[in-house]
């Protein structure tokens, strides 16, 4: 299991931290995904999942959310 925190910037709701939930929750290998919301500011995102991700996947499932990944 590995556990990795992104930086998430551009949500400001429950239905934000509920898209990115569901985006990154439906990668290959996710376990488990827990975001801390920093309204308009920049939220922890925790995912545990089966081996590491690719960072691009990531990118691009918080981008389809609506999102912006700010680093991990």
């Amino acid at each position: 299991m590995t556990t990795t925190t992104y930086q998430v910037s551009g949500m400001t709701c429950q239905h934000c931290v509920h898209a990115v939930e569901q985006e990154v929750g439906g990668l290959p290998g996710v376990r488990r995904v827990d975001v801390q919301l920093v309204e308009g500011g920049t939220s922890p995102v925790t995912v545990d999942s089966e081996a590491e991700l690719d960072e691009q996947a990531v990118r691009e499932a918080v981008d389809e959310a609506g999102f912006e990944l700010v680093s991990s």
